[in-house]
Order: C-alpha cells, then structure tokens, then sequence
C-alpha cells in the first residue's frame, strides 16, 4: 500500500476542527446588554420593579417588563453608539411592535399576572438614555 493512509477521526475533533478560527465580533453585542442594564438602572431610579429582563421563548425576547402602581410595562431598548443610521426608535417598526405585544400575552400567562400594561421603547445613543413612553 503506497501513500498516505489517514488516522481516523474522532467525532469530538471533528467537531473541534469546525469550532476552531476567529472570534465572531461580539462587540454589538455587548453594547446590547450595557445599554439594557443603563435603561433597567433609569427604571429602578424612577420607582420602577424589575419583574423579568431577557425573557425568552421561541418567539423571541422581552428586554425588560417593570411594574409601578399595579402598572406593568413592556420595555424594547435599543442601543446604538451614534445616530448615523438613524434614530435607534425607529427599528422598532410595526412587525416588532406585534411580536413585542404576543410575547406579553404569553408572558402574562406564563407569570399569572393582570394589571394596566404599557409598551415602552428605551433608546441609548451613546450614553444618553430616553424612555418613550406608551410608544405603541
């Protein structure tokens, strides 16, 4: 037998040789996550319970949902570092407001609560932080 012959692969290195190479860029990421904690921080500040942060089912992701007065609020935050590309608001579109408004119901059933419910859009650019309240 002339040539070569391979040693067997394991399927654990297998799966290694695919895992292995550059980082994905988590930068937009973590941008996320620090702005989430900001606009959770301006909540707290202002009287406000945190109930869940990141909820997720397979529909998708709550930010944040807070209570004040019996008064339950649904918070989508986005971060951006600058307005370059626009108001960070306006990606909350109307496709996204639906999703937001049936991940609160299933929220809603999943946690047994009742009450007044608000939706909430929280942008950071750069540092600052606003809250539109009643957004949609």
């Amino acid at each position: 037998m002339t040539g070569w012959a391979r040693p067997p692969r394991s399927r654990k290195s297998a799966i290694a040789d695919r895992t292995t190479g550059p980082e994905p860029d988590r930068s937009k990421q973590a941008r996320g996550a620090w702005g989430e904690r900001r606009v959770a921080r301006w909540y707290e500040e202002a009287g406000y319970e945190i109930l869940d942060q990141n909820w997720r089912v397979r529909g998708g992701e709550l930010d944040l949902v807070l209570c004040r007065d019996g008064e339950i609020v649904f918070c989508e935050v986005k971060t951006r570092r600058s307005e370059r590309y626009g108001a960070a608001a306006e990606a909350v579109d109307r496709r996204k407001q639906l999703r937001i408004r049936s991940l609160a119901v299933q929220w809603l059933k999943a946690n047994n609560h009742r009450g007044q419910l608000r939706f909430d859009v929280a942008t950071v650019t750069g540092v600052e932080v606003n809250v539109i309240e009643n957004a949609f």
